[in-house]
């Protein structure tokens, strides 16, 4: 099927980066047509007909999740950007905002008028200090060039936007803790209900959605909800940016049509990962970021049934977590056999440990136990028990805490001992070649067939 290119589009154009370069290629026309001619309702319409589905990991409906926004408050809506980007794996944000900044403010000014926010923020990663350099460039020339601020292009309508940098904390992605985060406090997540629709952002009614999801709106209001929902295989529609890495020979982030490439082409066509990097087999792929469950190359490639598993939220599904797995946040990285999948489990559990914000016991106390666990069976100082009370520990945090970060640092561990099981026994059974620095542990073991 090949690339599709939508978002990407202009991606490799250095001119893309400035708002006089980005207007040389059509950029602000679909946001002034759409602000002089669509209520919006009409846009909120396109959204819900589009089926786009939330791009940051969790894949809800927009325009579901936008239909939920509370009416006749008595207080302002607001729409927050989750530029959080912090799932191990993912980087294709950063790659809008790095090369197309206008991009996502188009996106923002579309989508704050449809849900009729005048005041929106751009929370990002802060890691990504160089990014927010070059949004707060893009948000000074679009206000200057009437964009943004009063009065946009004469419409009436109004839109103040900030860009607002986290402090490199994981949590911040989820998102009631990155409101809590951009209220000034730490970033806890907060029980629901209520929903950030209802009370969100300074207790008023808020939608949060990522970088990809809300770069892609006036795309579908220009071309028609109808028109973007033909794009993919339904109930998976439109494109998808995948940030590809790992023992590939071209990393990098590429735009598929859902349902439409097939695992197998993905990670071997030359318009896409290119095959393994140095040439050995591959092992296993993680598909969507380091929270979704690993599969074993083959049960990636099939499925269960023996079908061709496809690029898609259903096909990668496909079997449930016993053989399938999440589409995610799209951060695929995969694995040849020189990789060690304990040593790659214990650096998941040591990230997730890191990263937790300690107020719910189960991943507080779970994650740092995994991690020791671990590291045991990676020093070459485990017992066969370990690999039993790691799943046990992972089944005792899932379901269990108040935002997915313990679904998160469960999954991993769940999905690594079911298929690859064999490595954790030879950590056990042969210490000494675990302990020793000169030998590639992960060269003689072959997953049972």
């Amino acid at each position: 099927m090949g690339q599709m290119k939508l978002l990407l589009e202009h991606a490799e154009k250095a001119e893309a980066a400035t708002l006089a370069g980005w207007k040389s290629l059509g950029g602000y026309q679909k946001t002034e047509a759409i602000l002089k001619g669509k209520s919006p309702e009409a846009i909120l319409d396109q959204i819900k007909d589009s089926g786009l589905r939330g791009r940051g990991g969790a894949g809800f409906p927009a325009g579901l999740k936008w239909s939920f926004l509370a009416k006749n408050t008595g207080k302002p809506s607001y729409l927050v950007c989750n530029a959080d980007e912090s799932e191990p794996g993912t980087f294709k944000d950063r790659y809008i905002m790095e090369r197309m900044p206008h991009q996502l403010i188009e996106g923002m000014i579309v989508s704050s008028y449809a849900i009729g926010a005048n005041r929106s923020y751009i929370y990002i990663r802060g890691e990504y200090m160089y990014i927010l350099r070059i949004l707060e460039k893009a948000i000074a020339e679009a206000y200057a060039a009437g964009y943004l601020g009063k009065n946009i292009l004469g419409t009436g309508y109004d839109l103040e936007l900030s860009v607002h940098p986290g402090a490199g904390a994981y949590i911040c992605g989820e998102e009631t803790a990155l409101l809590e985060s951009l209220e000034g406090k730490r970033g806890n997540p907060r029980i629901k209900p209520p929903f950030p629709a209802v009370q969100g952002l300074y207790a008023s009614p808020t939608v949060v959605n990522n970088v990809e999801t809300i770069a892609t709106v006036p795309y579908i209001v220009a071309m028609s909800g109808a028109a973007y929902a033909a794009l993919g295989v339904k109930p998976s529609t439109g494109t998808k940016l995948i940030s590809a890495s790992g023992h590939i020979k071209r990393p990098g982030v590429y735009e598929i049509e859902l349902g439409k490439v097939s695992c197998e082409e993905f990670l071997y066509s030359d318009e896409f990962c290119g095959g393994p990097s140095n040439g050995r087999p591959f092992k296993a792929v993680i598909p969507g970021g380091s929270s979704v469950p690993v599969l074993p190359i083959d049960l990636f490639m099939k499925t269960a049934s023996g079908a061709s598993r496809m690029m898609s939220y259903e096909s990668l599904a496909d079997g449930g977590f016993a053989t399938g797995t999440q589409l995610g946040s799209g951060g695929l990285f995969a694995m040849d056999d020189s990789a060690c999948m304990v040593r790659n489990l214990w650096n998941l559990s040591r990230f997730y440990h890191h990263e937790s914000c300690g107020q719910c016991s189960p991943c507080r106390e779970g994650t740092g136990w995994l991690e020791k666990i671990l590291h045991r069976l990676e020093a070459g100082e485990g017992k066969m028990s370990d690999i039993d009370l790691l799943v046990d520990i992972a089944k005792h945090i899932e379901g269990n805490t108040i935002c997915p970060l313990g679904d998160a640092a469960a999954w991993p561990v769940a999905s690594h001992v079911r298929h690859f099981r064999h490595e954790f026994e030879y950590h056990v059974r042969f210490p000494e070649k675990v302990r020793d620095p000169k030998h590639n542990v992960a060269a003689p073991i072959a997953r049972p067939s």
